[in-house]
């Protein structure tokens, strides 16, 4: 990728409007079948939320029994979690100090779009290595990320008419979608990373799919769906480590 990369979430303003986030539209599907999937794969009940946020999915994770610890790079955004949860334990981690968190190990670990703004495959590839080192026997990675296609369509919860060159995309490429259930109308720029990139990274760190979930909408919800009966636009990959 040319250029410089910023996490546009380490950003007052979009810090203080993803707080107020729930569980709307689209995101609802992101999370919906979580607690199936924990329930058929998490062996225990240590969790980490690496990418945290403003701790949305940690309280989510800790709503379904879990101990966890919120990770995540941005201080605004852990500024918003321990505001809303005082109780909580959020930590700041940089970028390459994962490998020394001191807490561990995990019988969980949830990901969630946190690899939609990691720069290159080679970041990618340390930070799922870290990971994977933080994991005990048995032990389980859910990756939630936005699929291509999300980039491409319009949503419940976001639009992309506005950014047609996210249509020529390919892995690796800068990407905008404009997420509609917040006030902060500016753009987020993720990076597009294909199914075939991702499986290709699970097995050059060790890392073995045991499930992918691509989750759709029934058509039953008290939502206006806009693609989301007929197109995915999340994909969850369940990671078991093959070491």
């Amino acid at each position: 990728m040319k250029g410089d990369f910023r996490n546009v979430y380490d950003d007052e303003t979009r810090a203080r409007a993803y707080a107020e986030l729930k569980f709307p539209g689209t995101y609802y599907l992101a999370f919906r079948d979580l607690p199936a999937i924990f329930a058929r794969h998490a062996p225990g009940r240590r969790a980490m939320d690496f990418g945290c946020g403003t701790g949305r999915s940690t309280r989510f994770l800790r709503d379904l029994g879990f101990s966890v610890v919120g990770v995540d790079i941005s201080v605004p955004m852990l500024e918003q979690a321990r505001e809303r949860d005082p109780g909580g334990d959020y930590r700041q981690v940089a970028a390459g100090e994962l490998g020394r968190l001191d807490a561990g190990p995990f019988d969980l670990i949830l990901s969630a779009f946190t690899f939609d703004n990691v720069a290159t495959l080679a970041e990618k590839e340390a930070l799922l290595r870290a990971l994977k080192g933080l994991l005990a026997a048995g032990g389980r990675i859910v990756n939630l990320v936005s699929s291509p296609e999300i980039y491409v369509h319009e949503w419940a919860s976001f639009s992309t008419r506005d950014y047609p060159r996210n249509r020529a995309a390919k892995s690796g490429d800068r990407v905008q979608i404009v997420m509609l259930d917040v006030v902060d109308a500016r753009p987020v720029e993720d990076v597009l990373c294909t199914n075939e990139d991702y499986l290709a990274l699970y097995g050059q760190v060790g890392l073995a799919p045991l499930e992918v979930v691509r989750p759709l909408a029934t058509g039953e919800e008290p939502v206006a769906w806009v693609s989301e009966t007929v197109t995915a636009p999340w994909t969850i990959y369940i990671l078991r480590s093959d070491a």
